[in-house]
C-alpha cells in the first residue's frame, strides 16, 4: 500500500490528498481540471491522464467527487479506475453518492479481484485541513484494516459500517441531522439579529449548553461575519438530500424535516446561490424576513 490514487481535488479533496504526500506516500492524482492538482504536483504527485492511468500505477485508489454520475463515470467507465485496476488492489470512494451505486460497484470490483469500500466524510473543509475527519466505511473488513493506516491519515473518527453500501447509509444519516440543524443555526441567528444582539455573543455561550452542534460553532461564526465562502457546497448538499429523500421513499419512510430543508436549500439554489457554502441559507431566510444579508 504504498503506491497510492487519488482522483478529485476539490474543497475537501485537495487536502485530504496532501496529508498522504505529506506522510511519505507516492501520490498519482487525476482531476478533470489540472490547475486544481498543481498545488499536489508541486509537492510531489504525479499527474496521470485518466482515471485508469491513476489505477495502473497504484494499490490503492482514492475517489472524491461531485456526484453519483462522476462515480460512475471514474471508476465504471471506459477510462475509469476498475479499468486499470490490478487484482489485489483496493478502490475507496469517498464521495457522497448512492449506496445501490456503491453496491454496483463493490460487486464489479470483486469480479475482477479488486476489493472496493464506500467511506463518505464528515467534517467539512476544516476537518480535511486540520486530519480530523469523520470517516464513515462500507465493505469488507479485510479492505478496511489494510486501509485504515491512510484513513488515520484524514480522519480521527473511522469506523467500518457493515457492508457495501453501509457507509453511504450513514453519511445519509449525518446529512439529515445537519440539514435540520442548519435551519436551527440560521433561525436562531435572525433571531438574534432582530432582537438585536450580537450574533458572535450569542454563538459564544449557546453553543456550549444544549444548543451546542457542529453546525452553531462552526458555520454560526462565519455567518456572524457574512462569510459565505464554501467549505461544503449548497449544490452539492441539494444532492446529497436529494438521496436521502429517494432512500427514503424507497423504505416507505417520511422525513418532513428533512423535505422542508431541501425546499430552502433549492429556494437557494434558484437564487443563484448554489455555489456558495450551506452556511448561505441565511441569505434566503433572511430575505424572506427582509433583512439584509
Amino acid at each position: 500500500m504504498k503506491q497510492i490514487g487519488w482522483i478529485g481535488t476539490g474543497i475537501m479533496g485537495k487536502s485530504m490528498c496532501g496529508h498522504l504526500i505529506d506522510a511519505g506516500y507516492s501520490v498519482s492524482v487525476y482531476t478533470r481540471t489540472r490547475e486544481k492538482a498543481e498545488d499536489l504536483i508541486a509537492s510531489g504527485a504525479a499527474w496521470c491522464d485518466t482515471p485508469r492511468a491513476v489505477a495502473e500505477r497504484s494499490d490503492c485508489v482514492f475517489t472524491i467527487v461531485g456526484y453519483p454520475y462522476d462515480v460512475r463515470e471514474v471508476i465504471l467507465g471506459a477510462d475509469g479506475v476498475l479499468a486499470g485496476a490490478r487484482s489485489g488492489s483496493i478502490i475507496v470512494d469517498m464521495t457522497t453518492s448512492e449506496p445501490a451505486l456503491a453496491e454496483e460497484i463493490a460487486a464489479e470490483a470483486s469480479s475482477r479481484g479488486v476489493a472496493a469500500l464506500d467511506a463518505p466524510v464528515s467534517g467539512g473543509d476544516t476537518g480535511a485541513r486540520n486530519g480530523t475527519l469523520a470517516i464513515m466505511c462500507g465493505g469488507e473488513q479485510a479492505a478496511f484494516d489494510r486501509v485504515r493506516p491512510l484513513f488515520e491519515r484524514m480522519g480521527t473518527n473511522i469506523a467500518l459500517l457493515g457492508g457495501p453500501g453501509r457507509g453511504q447509509h450513514t453519511k445519509m444519516c449525518n446529512q439529515i441531522l445537519v440539514a435540520s440543524g442548519v435551519v436551527g443555526t440560521v433561525e436562531a441567528l435572525l433571531y438574534a439579529y432582530r432582537a438585536g444582539l450580537d450574533a458572535e455573543q450569542v454563538i459564544e455561550i449557546v453553543g456550549t449548553g444544549a444548543a451546542s452542534s457542529w453546525s452553531i460553532n462552526n458555520l454560526g461564526p462565519r455567518i456572524a461575519k457574512r462569510d459565505y465562502d464554501p467549505g461544503f457546497i449548497i449544490k452539492h448538499f441539494i444532492k446529497d438530500m436529494g438521496i436521502a429523500l429517494a432512500e427514503a421513499k424507497r423504505m416507505q419512510l417520511a422525513l418532513p424535516g428533512l423535505a422542508m430543508a431541501h425546499e430552502f436549500y433549492k429556494a437557494a439554489s434558484a437564487q443563484g446561490l448554489e455555489d456558495l457554502g450551506t452556511q448561505g441559507l441565511y441569505k434566503v431566510l433572511a430575505k424572506l424576513n427582509g433583512i439584509e444579508s
